[in-house]
C-alpha cells in the first residue's frame, strides 16, 4: 500500500479467512489431544467430510497435498478416493469447529470491536491502528502471527476499503498470507483473474458470460453493463460493479441485536447437495443463534430457515413454536424441519436460521405441549452456558458430540 493510501482517512476493511478450516482445527486438536508425535494432517492428502465407511458426501475441506491430485472442495467423496486411493479421511466435528471459531472471534476483539463473522471460518474487521505497527499490512501480518502462534492454524488475512475488495484479496495465494486489493490495485491486481474466480459468479453465471466472450474479470468491467443486465438480470448489475471494485453494504457488526430478531447465515464456498451436509451447517447455525437469545435473555416465538441455491434463487419458510424457546436443540430440530419442507433438492450455497417475536425468557407461560424433556434442555443450554464462561469453551461437552471412535476428553485449557 502506498503512501497516500496509508495516510488515506477512508476505513479499512481486514477480511480473516482460515485456510482449510476444518481440516487445519481437526489437524491442531489432533495433534493437542494424540502428542507432539501425531501425524499433522495437514502435510499428507487428507480431507474433512461424508460417511467414512461408505465414503458418502461431500468434500468439506482438502489439504495442499490432496489439492495437488485435483480434489476440490464440494465433490462427492467418493470420486476424491478415485483421484487418490490412499487419501485420509476424517469426519466433520462442527461442535469443535465452533469452539475454534470463537477462539478466533476473542482474539480478533482484542484489536478492533468492530468484528462481523461472515461465516464459521471467515470474518470482517474494521481495522483500528495497532500500537507499535506503521501500517494495516504490519497490523493483519501481526494478526496473523499470533493467530498461527497461539491458536495453531493459519490464516489468509485481505485488506481494502472495502468488504468485496478485502474478501477477493484474502483469495489471493495462500496460505498464512497478507495481500492488499485498494481500488487503485484492481486493474492489476483483480482483472486478469478467470470470471469465475469474482465473487457471487457461480459455474452457471461464469458459463453464460463465457458465451457472450467475457472471461476474465476486466473483461466484465470493461463491458456495458445493460449487456450483462441483459441476460443476467439483477445479479448482472450486481457482479458487474463487483469487477469494478464496488461494493454499496457496509460492515455489519453481528455482536448488535437486532430488535426485531435475532439470527445468522453462512454463505458455503461449495454447492451442497446432501441433506446431511445441510444438518451440519443448520447445527452451526442453531448454536450460533441459540446462544445469543440466551445472552440476550430472550426466546424465540418464530424460527425460519433460508435458502440461497447456487442459481441464485432465495426462499424462505417459517413457523411458529408453541412455546418460545431458546435451547439448542429445538432450535435445530424445528431449523432441520423447516428445511426439510423447503428444499427442492437444487444445490445451495447459502443456509441461514433467522429467530423472532422475542419475549423475555424469566417470563414464559408453558403450553400443554411442553414436556419434561423440553425444561431438561433449556436448563442443561443455561448450564453449560455458565460453565464455559467460567471456565472456557473446552470445559465441558455434550456427551453426543464426543466422536465414537475416540472418548478422549479435551484438556481443561483455552485453545
Amino acid at each position: 500500500m502506498n503512501t497516500e493510501e496509508g495516510c488515506s482517512t477512508e476505513k479499512i476493511i481486514f477480511h480473516i479467512d482460515v485456510n482449510s478450516a476444518y481440516l487445519s482445527w481437526t489437524a491442531v486438536e489432533r495433534m493437542k489431544l494424540g502428542g507432539p508425535d501425531t501425524l499433522d494432517i495437514r502435510t499428507i492428502p487428507a480431507i474433512i467430510g461424508g460417511d467414512i465407511s461408505k465414503r458418502r458426501g461431500v468434500v468439506l475441506a482438502k489439504s495442499i497435498p490432496a489439492k495437488k491430485y485435483g480434489i476440490i472442495t464440494g465433490e462427492p467423496v467418493v470420486d476424491a478416493f478415485k483421484k487418490c486411493p490412499r487419501l485420509k479421511s476424517y469426519a466433520p466435528d462442527h461442535k469443535l469447529y465452533s469452539r475454534y471459531s470463537r477462539s478466533m472471534i476473542r482474539l480478533l476483539q482484542e484489536y478492533s470491536p468492530e468484528i462481523s463473522q461472515y461465516s464459521i471460518d471467515e470474518c470482517f474487521m474494521e481495522y483500528v491502528p495497532i500500537p507499535g505497527t506503521s501500517s494495516p499490512e504490519e497490523g493483519a501480518r501481526l494478526i496473523k502471527d499470533r493467530i498461527r502462534d497461539t491458536l495453531g492454524f493459519t490464516v489468509n488475512i485481505g485488506i481494502s476499503t472495502n468488504r468485496l475488495l478485502a474478501k477477493m484479496a484474502s483469495d489471493f495465494k495462500k496460505p498464512d498470507l497478507v495481500h492488499t486489493l485498494f481500488p487503485s490495485e484492481v486493474p492489476k491486481k483483480m482483472w486478469p483473474l478467470p470470471v469465475e474466480d469474482l465473487f457471487m459468479v457461480g459455474r452457471s453465471s461464469a458459463q453464460r458470460l463465457k458465451l457472450l466472450g467475457i472471461r476474465t474479470i476486466g473483461d466484465l468491467a470493461r463491458t456495458d453493463p445493460a449487456i450483462i443486465v441483459s441476460h443476467l438480470k439483477s445479479h448482472g448489475q450486481t457482479i458487474w460493479e463487483y469487477a469494478n471494485g464496488i461494493e454499496r453494504s457496509s460492515i455489519d457488526t453481528r455482536s448488535k441485536r437486532d430488535a426485531k430478531g435475532i439470527g445468522n447465515s453462512t454463505t458455503i464456498s461449495f454447492d451442497v447437495t446432501d441433506r446431511e451436509t445441510a444438518r451440519h451447517f443448520l447445527m452451526e447455525l442453531s448454536e450460533s443463534v441459540s446462544r445469543r437469545l440466551r445472552q440476550q435473555h430472550v426466546a424465540a416465538g418464530m424460527v425460519s430457515v433460508e435458502i440461497k441455491y447456487s442459481t441464485f434463487e432465495q426462499v424462505s419458510h417459517q413457523t411458529q413454536l408453541f412455546t418460545p424457546s431458546n435451547a439448542t436443540q429445538t432450535i435445530y430440530q424445528t431449523a432441520c424441519r423447516l428445511f426439510d419442507e423447503l428444499w427442492n433438492k437444487k444445490a445451495i450455497r447459502l443456509l441461514g436460521i433467522r429467530t423472532s417475536k422475542l419475549t423475555s425468557d424469566t417470563m414464559l407461560q408453558m403450553s400443554i405441549f411442553d414436556n419434561q424433556n423440553n425444561e431438561k434442555q433449556k436448563k442443561l443450554d443455561q448450564a453449560l452456558d455458565h460453565i464455559r464462561q467460567k471456565f472456557g469453551d473446552q470445559s465441558i461437552v455434550r456427551a453426543s458430540q464426543i466422536p465414537q471412535k475416540s472418548i478422549r476428553v479435551p484438556k481443561n485449557t483455552e485453545i
